[in-house]
C-alpha cells in the first residue's frame, strides 16, 4: 500500500475503507477511515497537509463530499485532528470530539503552538489547522453513541495517551478504532511500537485503556497508525511493549547525566521499521522518550 492508496477493508465490513494519508511523507503511518453508512463518516482527519487524499478516499467509497455527515475525531492531536477544519469546509459534516478537546478545534491557536513545541522540526510536515465553527462541533463524552444509521460508533474515554482521547467501538463491524491507545502498528513488518508523547502520557492509564479495548472483545483493531489488524494477542503484546519501554527509559535516566543524553541513546539504539526512514524514526523515538521523561517528572510512571 502506497501513499494515497485507498483500500476497502472488506474483511471487516464492505462499508469500511481506509487511506494512507502519507503523514510525514511516510507510508504505513497515518490512516483515516471512511464509513459508507446512511450517515457517511470518517474517523480522524489526518494532519491537515494533503487533506485532499481524504476527500479522494471519500469519493472512492462512493460518497459525495457534500453528503459526508460525520467527522469523528479520536482526539485533537494534530496528526488526528489537523484536517478537520479543512474537510468540514469542503463537506457538510459535523465534527464529533471529546468535550475536553472541543475548544482546541474551535480556537486552534493553543494546539498549534503546543504542537510546534512538541514535535520540533517535524512541524515541517504540518500545516496550520483551520478552525471548525462552533456550530459544526458536537461534544461527546464516555458512553455517547454517534448514530450513523446503518452503523454506530460508541465512544469510550481513553485518556492515557491524552485526556481528550476516545476510542470508537463499531459493534456492527466487531471492531474498535483504537486511536493511539493500542500503539503503533506497522503492517509490512507486523510489529507494534510504543507511543508515549508529552505532555499527558500516563503509563497506568494507558494500560487501563488497553484493558478497556480488551473488555470490548473486538475481532479487529483499526489502528490510526496504521490499518486494520486481527486482535489476536496484540493487546497483551502492547501491554508488554509499553511497560518495557517506560522501564527502559526510567533506567536510562538513572544512567545518563542529562535528558538529552537519554534521548540520544534511544535514537541511536532503538530499531525501527525501515519504512519510516531515518528522519521519522529519530523524531518518533525522541518524542516518545520525552513523554516518558515528563511522566517521570510527574511521578506517573
Amino acid at each position: 500500500m502506497a501513499i494515497g492508496d485507498v483500500t476497502q477493508a472488506s474483511a471487516v465490513s464492505e462499508d469500511l475503507y481506509f487511506v494512507d494519508t502519507g503523514m510525514y511523507d511516510v507510508e504505513e503511518y497515518g490512516a483515516v477511515y471512511v464509513i459508507d453508512a446512511e450517515r457517511p463518516a470518517i474517523v480522524d482527519s489526518g494532519i491537515g497537509t494533503n487533506y485532499e487524499r481524504i476527500l479522494a478516499a471519500i469519493d472512492r467509497a462512493g460518497i459525495d463530499p457534500e453528503d459526508l455527515a460525520v467527522i469523528a475525531l479520536t482526539h485533537v492531536h494534530l496528526d488526528h485532528a489537523g484536517g478537520a477544519g479543512f474537510i468540514a469546509a469542503e463537506t457538510g459534516a459535523e465534527v464529533y470530539v471529546h468535550e475536553i478537546g472541543a475548544p482546541h478545534i474551535v480556537d486552534t491557536e493553543r494546539i498549534w503552538a503546543g504542537t510546534k513545541q512538541a514535535v520540533g522540526d517535524q512541524i515541517d510536515f504540518y500545516t496550520e489547522p483551520e478552525p471548525v465553527p462552533e456550530s459544526r462541533v458536537t461534544r461527546i463524552e464516555d458512553g455517547d453513541t454517534i448514530d450513523l444509521g446503518t452503523h454506530d460508533l460508541h465512544a469510550h474515554h481513553a485518556p492515557g495517551h491524552a485526556p481528550h482521547q476516545v476510542i470508537y467501538e463499531a459493534s456492527s463491524m466487531d471492531a474498535v478504532f483504537t486511536a493511539d491507545a493500542a500503539g503503533l502498528y506497522v503492517p509490512s513488518v507486523d510489529e507494534l511500537h510504543p507511543t508515549s508523547p508529552p505532555p499527558n502520557f500516563t503509563l497506568d492509564q494507558a494500560l487501563s485503556d488497553v484493558e478497556t479495548i480488551r473488555s470490548l472483545g473486538p475481532s479487529t483493531l483499526l489502528y490510526a497508525h496504521f490499518g486494520p489488524a486481527d486482535t489476536a494477542d496484540r493487546l497483551a503484546e502492547y501491554e508488554n511493549t509499553l511497560s518495557n519501554w517506560t522501564e527502559m527509559v526510567a533506567s536510562a535516566r538513572e544512567e545518563f547525566d542529562s535528558d538529552e543524553a537519554v534521548i540520544e541513546h534511544f535514537v541511536e539504539t532503538v530499531e525501527t521499521p525501515p519504512i519510516w526512514g531515518e528522519r521519522k524514526a529519530a523524531a518518533e523515538i525522541a518524542l516518545n522518550v520525552r513523554g516518558v521523561l515528563v511522566a517521570l517528572d510527574r511521578s506517573q510512571v
